[in-house]
């Protein structure tokens, strides 16, 4: 009887390595790790069809051995030494999905160290120590991919590096936490407060017992740095990242912004200037009719100008079990493809060869430019009028102004939207309002962002 003598000869190892599966090793198995598994399982299949070639999990490291043999099964072998993942000869691809920057980032330089590719989901890791890591893989000749760490379900580093590669890319502004996008959502939707719309995004499994990284804006600061190396060919700068998170918001903030035709979002913008590349993270106003003001929920949506391409828009899922194992699953089939590739043919890192990487500067908060919306508490029987004249003093002109509906006449509170103007000329006309007579308690002032085209 016929056989087919394929099966023989992989078994010998005589053919060429690219006809042999990609033998994956992964430090983590818990919601991300334990996703990827499942999905590999379920679309073995497709996958290896995009592939050209099996992807195998061969051996997985974990704190809770228990845990990680009930997911995996009795046929891959699992080990409490991330670095026995990291150094291990039948390992081509370190999957790192157990999250942190310091042991993560251990493992990953010692994988690499190993001749290993690296694909990890971990944000923090890269924004962190990114530089060194990628510096040691271009050492190596390996590989380090990273689609999950940024907005899981949109392949949103892909589209900048590859889809709008022939593009200079002028800005970028994204919702990229989900978690705040949710909270800022309950509060518009239902009237309530920060703290309510937090325990229900907690009792919901959005949001964790510690929110910090996310209310903070720390987490979106990490994948902004991500996304602006990958579209302006910049080196990763994440200190210099201006971060405000959403803790200080109240009820009235929302309600004012939808007053005045806004909705607020934790958006992170990218931008560049004359004077340098403006990289934010804040509360910022958006027209309730732009398209990003729609991302609601726990969604995520990232929209990029580049002069060719006009602007883009990118919507999915920003975090979930198999909306991750997606993202990390593409990065695996991208390294499957790779063999016999040179590394200098191969995607850069950060989207551009590392010779031709710009030092582009960082501008300052001081020096952004842009319209911003104020929520004044006045004294009883202050005038709109009298406002505009303490803030024209200022330099601070107004486009236009409004009572706050429902604030009692006791407490009256104006809106005001002003005209374009720099940061620091509204930062000493805030000064200034916090010693007014008229003005009986603390200014809010947000950003606003039209994302003009």
């Amino acid at each position: 009887m016929y056989r087919d003598p394929v099966p023989a000869l992989e078994a010998t190892g005589l053919l060429p390595a690219a006809t042999r599966a990609l033998r994956v090793g992964m430090i983590g198995i818990g919601t991300v790790g334990g996703g990827t598994f499942r999905v590999l399982a379920r679309n073995q299949r497709q996958i290896d069809a995009r592939a050209g070639r099996g992807i195998e999990i061969v051996a997985v490291a974990a704190r809770d051995l228990q845990r990680a043999a009930r997911i995996v099964g009795p046929e891959v072998p699992v080990t409490s030494d991330p670095f026995g993942i990291a150094t291990h000869p039948g390992v081509d691809v370190v999957v790192e999905v157990a999250g942190g920057t310091g042991a993560a980032r251990d493992w990953v330089l010692c994988a690499i160290a190993h001749g290993k590719h690296v694909v990890t989901a971990n944000k923090a890791l890269l924004a962190v120590h990114g530089e060194e890591i990628f510096a040691a893989a271009r050492a190596r000749g390996v590989a380090v991919a990273y689609e999950g760490a940024v907005a899981v379900s949109i392949p949103i580093v892909k589209a900048l590096r590859e889809g709008l590669a022939a593009n200079r890319v002028e800005w970028l502004a994204g919702i990229i936490n989900g978690t705040s996008n949710f909270i800022l959502s309950k509060m518009r939707d239902e009237g309530v407060g920060f703290a309510q719309a937090l325990g229900e995004a907690q009792a919901l499994g959005y949001a964790e017992a510690d929110p910090a990284f996310d209310v903070q804006g720390i987490d979106a600061a990490h994948k902004l740095t991500l996304l602006a190396a990958n579209a302006f060919g910049m080196p990763l700068r994440f200190a210099e990242v201006h971060v405000e998170g959403i803790d200080g918001l109240q009820a009235a903030d929302v309600r004012g912004a939808e007053q005045m035709g806004f909705r607020i979002k934790l958006l992170g913008v990218a931008r560049r200037t004359p004077g340098g590349v403006e990289l934010r993270v804040q509360p910022t106003l958006l027209p309730a009719t732009q398209l990003l003001a729609q991302v609601n929920g726990s969604m995520n949506g990232v929209m990029v100008k580049g002069d060719a391409a006009g602007v883009t828009m990118y919507y999915g899922a920003g975090a979930g079990a198999e909306q991750t194992a997606s993202a990390v699953i593409a990065d695996l089939v991208d390294l499957a493809r790779l063999e016999g590739v040179p590394p200098a043919r191969q995607v850069p890192h950060l989207g551009v060869h590392p010779h031709h990487t710009e030092a582009l500067p960082v501008l300052s908060r001081a020096a952004a430019r842009g319209p911003r919306w104020l929520r004044v508490p006045l004294v009883p029987g202050q005038s709109l009028e009298g406002l505009q004249a303490a803030l024209g003093e200022h330099g601070v002109p107004l486009n236009r102004g409004a009572w706050a509906d429902g604030a009692p006449a006791e407490a009256p509170e104006a809106l005001a939207l002003t005209e374009p103007l720099v940061q620091a000329t509204l930062d000493d006309a805030l000064r200034a309002l916090a010693v007014h007579p008229a003005v009986r308690g603390a200014v809010k002032a947000l950003p606003v962002e039209t994302l003009d085209t």
